[in-house]
């Protein structure tokens, strides 16, 4: 294991096992049978990962993607379990290093699709709209303001680029290109339920989902709930007390890292700039702060 000196986990290694598929977050470590997904306390930006991580932050991704699960279990998900001690050998003998940051999952065949719900107008979503009047080619009303709640939550879909690309925004007719009719619109109905459960639930914790990605992979011809959910590294997150239309939120998500590179003048290139300690802190403070609000409960450390 590698930590750097805040305490973040930033690689993955275990003796006698191959070395795995890295992730800008994830260590993926594929087994006979299943996919053992380790969540790293590494951060990117802009696409790239930064040379030190945020403590703890992986703990957030992994234990509050398993809230989410939890939540909805109208549609099937990919864990096989989130105990170590279930792992098999020898991920079973690190139980320290793996406890509520890993989750032993379903190989599926993951659809190349970024299924993205929006609430609000914000991020790219905005500067589509300030340029053509819309998102991924879905015609929206005129006078938005930024940060605006939309009268109705869309599903603006995205091309999984390959790592260290950037996903591109698609129409929803190209998502019917790549993987039939049927098939998309079951993506669009299950992105937009799940995103429309999850905002009205954080909305009584006083948080705003502004928005969030999924992605889904099938299996026997099911359709299956993959990766992360509702995450501060899938989602925005606002504090509803602070929101205020025409301007941008603060968050309590890696939004906060952005607005901080953006005062650089860095090429948003690899490699990353080295976070100062106060921004790593404060990052760190936000993860957890979205953890407790949303469950109601301090993360287990």
């Amino acid at each position: 294991m590698n930590y750097d000196k805040s305490g973040a986990l930033l690689r993955t290694s275990f003796p006698g096992v191959d070395e795995p598929i890295r992730g800008k977050v994830r260590d993926i470590y594929v087994l006979e049978d299943s996919i053992l997904m380790v969540t790293s306390d590494r951060l990117s930006a802009f696409d790239v990962v930064m040379p030190n991580g945020i403590p703890d932050k992986g703990k957030v991704l992994n234990s509050l993607s398993m809230f989410w699960f939890e939540k909805f279990p109208w549609i099937k998900n990919h864990v096989i379990t989130a105990d170590p001690k279930e792992y098999p050998a020898p991920f079973n003998e690190y139980t320290d290093d793996l406890k509520g940051r890993s989750m032993l999952v379903e190989k599926l065949d993951i659809f190349s699709v970024e299924c993205v719900a929006r609430g609000y107008i914000i991020g790219s979503g905005w500067k589509d709209y300030q340029k053509t009047g819309k998102i991924c080619g879905i015609e929206l009303n005129n006078g938005y303001a930024m940060a605006d709640k939309l009268e109705n939550p869309i599903f603006t879909p995205a091309f999984k680029a390959e790592q260290g690309d950037h996903d591109e925004n698609i129409t929803y007719a190209k998502v019917i290109d790549m993987i039939g009719s049927e098939k998309a619109a079951k993506l669009r109905e299950i992105t937009l339920r799940l995103y429309s459960e999850a905002a009205e639930y954080a909305e009584t914790k006083g948080i705003i989902i502004a928005d969030t990605k999924f992605e889904f992979g099938e299996k026997n011809a099911e359709i299956i709930l993959a990766d992360e959910v509702l995450t501060p590294d899938s989602s925005r997150f606002w504090p509803k007390n602070q929101y205020e239309p025409g301007k941008n939120p603060p968050s309590y998500d890696k939004q906060f890292v952005r607005d901080y590179l953006e005062t650089l003048g860095w090429g948003k290139v690899a490699p990353g700039p080295l976070l100062p300690d106060d921004i790593v802190s404060k990052t760190r403070d936000k993860y957890l702060s979205a953890y407790e609000k949303i469950t109601g409960s301090s993360l287990s450390l």
